[in-house]
């Protein structure tokens, strides 16, 4: 990584047309710490394309093949490279030109240029939930032993992260996962039963993506959460528990052996995370509104209600038997939250077809990439065809 404060660290984002990486952009644009790189997308080349006359990277890539001679006659007229595929997305990840890399793609597309990145010794702001969750056992190891640096971008990872700087892992005594409690936290099960998927991508406190807003409405998203949090700051899941705090001011906390707690308080403003981690181990001004104390009203706190929010328990068991279930457990509710969104399904059909997609497989323990890549597109088919 360049060492000199002058001169700019180059970015690539993978996932530079989605809620993290349009907002990693915002950021970029505001200061001259940072170059871009490359960009990517998945299908959607028009912001892709805006994105790239404004920012002028050496290269963009389109996950889509089919989309890839539409993105390259769009900058014909510019020096922009234009690639597509997964060789396009490991190639910009795993370039020598690169200081970081944002892994902001939703599923498990992210996977393999991160597992890249990590073999180049790469310094990773990862905001792709699906590489922990999947891979969590193959991946820190994986960049320990590359010397990779993965800075957690989730406001509650970056929590974690930011009250564990300086401190001995072996006081850590338990992780404190703050959860908004999502849209319907405060409806009952018979009501959050008939909800569609407009009532809960309005997130009281958040924005963020759909399928992530989704995720947050069945508290799923704290289920992927808590499987990332094991994987990263390498602790038990006895030593993980998630609280309800729905004013999203306190991201997370950890206790310490001696019952001290560090706690990391902020607006709840995703750019937040990300600029700790454009930035890490720095910290500078920016635009962020700062947290006004005199405005709380209160800070208040709760348990998780597994009956009405079932998806977060899967989630939790999914960890506890290992091997491929979280996979299964991830690629089930993928392509069932896209089945809410496009009212195809109910709300708690979700985490009725997630567990019965999971009841179909015989695990592996101690899965290899090939095993976890076979799984989830096994899982897809699965779940599919019981609720069609």
């Amino acid at each position: 990584m360049n060492s000199n404060s002058d001169i700019k660290k180059k970015v690539t984002i993978l996932g530079s047309t989605g809620s993290i990486g349009t907002q990693a952009l915002d950021i970029i644009s505001e200061s001259d710490r940072y170059e871009i790189y490359a960009l990517s997308c998945n299908n959607r080349i028009e912001p892709l394309i805006e994105q790239a006359r404004r920012f002028n990277p050496e290269i963009v890539v389109v996950y889509d093949a089919a989309q890839y001679l539409a993105l390259k006659s769009a900058l014909s007229d510019t020096s922009i490279k234009v690639m597509s595929g997964m060789a396009g997305l490991i190639s910009i990840a795993t370039s020598d030109a690169v200081d970081i890399l944002i892994t902001s793609v939703v599923g498990n597309i992210g996977l393999e240029p991160t597992v890249a990145a990590i073999k180049k010794g790469k310094t990773i702001a990862l905001a792709n939930k699906e590489t922990l969750v999947t891979a969590g056992e193959i991946i820190m190891p994986l960049a320990k032993a590359y010397g990779s640096i993965i800075l957690p971008v989730d406001s509650e990872h970056s929590a974690i992260f930011q009250c564990l700087n300086g401190e001995s892992h072996r006081a850590i005594d338990k992780i404190l996962l703050t959860a908004s409690g999502g849209a319907f936290r405060s409806f009952t099960k018979d009501q959050i039963r008939h909800k569609k998927a407009v009532e809960a991508l309005k997130h009281p406190n958040w924005s963020m993506g759909r399928k992530i807003t989704i995720d947050s409405a069945t508290l799923m998203n704290k289920g992927l959460e808590f499987i990332e949090a094991k994987w990263l700051f390498d602790v038990s899941i006895e030593q993980i528990q998630v609280v309800v705090h729905p004013q999203s001011i306190i991201h997370s906390m950890v206790q310490f052996k001696d019952h001290a707690i560090m706690a990391q308080l902020g607006v709840p403003d995703m750019r937040v995370p990300i600029i700790y981690a454009l930035d890490y181990p720095e910290r500078y001004p920016n635009s962020v509104a700062p947290l006004d104390f005199a405005s709380l009203s209160e800070l208040t706190f709760d348990q998780p209600d597994f009956d009405r929010f079932p998806c977060l328990e899967i989630a939790i068991n999914s960890l506890k038997s290992g091997g491929i279930m979280p996979t299964v457990m991830n690629a089930a509710n993928e392509v069932l939250v896209q089945a809410y969104l496009d009212d195809k399904i109910g709300f708690y059909d979700i985490s009725e077809f997630i567990n019965r997609t999971m009841g179909e497989f015989n695990n592996i323990i101690s899965p290899t990439l090939d095993d976890i890549f076979m799984a989830d597109q096994e899982a897809r088919k699965i779940v599919k065809a019981l609720y069609k």
